[in-house]
């Protein structure tokens, strides 16, 4: 049951009955004379009162309301393949504009939504190897659905890998054990080769033995748990230094000394070390020796292992096409970026520059990390970037509700927490912040064109600022200035002009039995054919090439 709580001239609340089973509630209010203009709002399905704006004074509106219940969509399936995120797929409902996904632990201890334009959908920011419980709910005008049947997951472990080279051929790579792994594969990459050698083991440690020396190998680890999933990859690299010198005559072998402790012995004219900490100034010198002992030093080698850029960013100047950004490390020859999607897939670029380009989907995370080269190797380590943008909003629709106000809807999209929404011709003020796909935009010019952008944000990624403008007109509510009876049944209704020249103005007049219209692009019009003894409430409306106005106030004509 509906009844009127309280009217005003812009405004009309209403209360209701709630019924079972409803997610939410709609409001249509439909002005008598203009039944093609209705005015529409929303309310949750815990609401049982609620207020429909924007509304036209002196007007008769006729109020319906509706309890809403979209489909609930059915889960196919839901895994893990990243250590902080859960994938699910869904079989999508008729009716359905978006969807939700909601994540919660067993222990009742963490509870998250998030928006998924489609299936499959991923929720991000979960735990390592922990129990989740995930369901699906469709979203459309109406309101969300009740969510689906749960399922459980769990989400994939993730090792942490360090790298040393004992030797001139081998490399040493190690790792905490990770608690619920049961095995681990390790992948190593050379340098400007795409060979790869893969090697499973049980162990917490690894050695790759007969490697050229002096190149770069790069090991990516992986762990699976008991189930089989296999989880995040880390990637690592690791280089061994060479040292080459004149041999001289009478010597049996050399001896070469780092100024960070290492060295090495051999007769050849090379030997290898490893190099440690990144950034340090270190130096090697090389002693000759035979049966009458040792050579004086000679002089000393300088050499600088790179560290890894402390700041790395990704830009995206415009949709899809991405660039991940570091800055500059001195003494380096050039750079390696591995970027790594949550799906698994990866690309990596060599370059002299400090970025490198990348296609980017809006809704996925990106892992990204930058290794720098020199003559004395690369950083042993690097860090990783997390960036998702949230998608646009395809579906952004803007209405004219009001001489004076827009509404703006469309369906929650992938990546995104919540919805920023301007206008340019009110000087981009912020005039919606908010969850909600809706926002309306007020107290703006009639007969002038507004910019409408809907900038998706996340809090921890920021916003998408590369999302299109939505145009929209807002012509103005022509006024009615004075009704003339020219003859018995005809009357001459004089009218305010405030739009462009190419406007349409149509005159109506609603009786109790029958409605006469007229139209004119100029200030006057005759409403003929009228019979006497009869009530009309008359009304203007303008129209262009966007849309009509609201109706403007209306007049009685007896």
């Amino acid at each position: 049951t509906l009844s009127v709580f309280t009217v005003t001239s812009k405004s009309m609340t209403v209360q209701w009955s709630g019924h079972s089973g409803a997610s939410s509630y709609k409001i249509t209010a439909t002005p008598k004379n203009s039944p093609e203009r209705p005015v529409f709002a929303q309310f949750s399905g815990n609401t049982v009162m609620g207020s429909v704006n924007s509304l036209s004074p002196n007007t008769v509106y006729t109020m319906q309301l509706e309890a809403m219940d979209p489909d609930v969509p059915t889960i196919d399936q839901a895994y893990s393949k990243n250590s902080d995120s859960i994938t699910v797929e869904f079989a999508q409902v008729s009716g359905a504009t978006s969807y939700i996904l909601r994540a919660e632990s067993k222990t009742g201890d963490f509870f998250f939504e998030t928006p998924a334009a489609q299936s499959p959908g991923t929720v991000v920011g979960l735990q390592p190897y922990t129990d989740y419980t995930l369901s699906v709910m469709s979203v459309n005008s109406g309101g969300r659905s009740q969510p689906s049947y749960p399922i459980e997951a769990r989400t994939v472990v993730a090792p942490k890998m360090n790298t040393s080279s004992p030797s001139n051929d081998s490399i040493l790579v190690t790792w905490h054990p990770v608690e619920h792994a049961i095995r681990y594969t390790l992948i190593m990459i050379r340098e400007g080769s795409s060979t790869r050698l893969i090697v499973n083991t049980t162990d917490t440690w690894v050695t790759f033995d007969n490697l050229d020396p002096g190149i770069s190998y790069c090991i990516k680890g992986m762990a699976w748990d008991a189930e089989g999933r296999i989880g995040d990859d880390l990637t690592v690299c690791q280089i061994t230094i060479a040292v080459y010198w004149m041999t001289v005559q009478g010597a049996n072998s050399y001896l070469v000394l780092a100024s960070n402790g290492q060295s090495c012995n051999t007769s050849d004219s090379y030997c290898f070390i490893s190099p440690q900490e990144c950034g340090q100034n270190h130096s090697v010198t090389v002693t000759a020796y035979n049966d009458a002992g040792p050579s004086s030093p000679s002089q000393s080698v300088g050499y600088i292992t790179p560290c890894p850029p402390e700041n790395i960013w990704v830009e995206e100047p415009t949709a899809g096409n991405c660039s991940v950004v570091w800055e500059e490390v001195p003494l380096v020859e050039y750079y390696v970026a591995f970027i790594k999607r949550d799906d698994g897939t990866e690309k990596s670029c060599n370059t002299t520059k400090t970025t490198c380009q990348f296609f980017c989907m809006c809704g996925y995370t990106y892992l990204t990390s930058v290794f720098p080269y020199n003559q004395a190797g690369t950083s042993l380590f690097a860090d990783v970037r997390n960036y998702t943008t949230p998608c646009c909003p395809q579906d952004v629709t803007v209405n004219l509700v009001s001489t004076e106000t827009l509404e703006v809807m469309w369906s929650p999209v992938k990546g995104a927490e919540l919805y920023e929404t301007t206008a340019a011709q009110t000087n981009s003020v912020l005039h919606c912040n908010d969850t909600s796909p809706v926002c309306a935009l007020s107290d703006l010019t009639c007969n002038s064109l507004y910019s409408v952008t809907v900038t998706p944000c996340s809090e921890l990624r920021g916003c998408n600022h590369t999302c299109t403008p939505h145009r929209q007109e807002t012509p103005c509510a022509p006024e009615i200035l004075n009704m003339t009876q020219t003859t018995n049944s005809t009357y001459k209704v004089l009218i305010s002009t405030p739009n462009s020249p190419n406007t349409n103005y149509t005159i109506s007049a609603t009786g109790r039995y029958d409605r006469h219209t007229c139209q004119s692009r100029n200030n006057s019009c005759e409403l003929t054919q009228l019979p006497c003894g009869t009530i009309y409430e008359v009304t203007a409306v303008a129209s262009t090439a966007v849309g009509k106005s609201l109706p403007g106030y209306s007049k009685t004509l007896e």
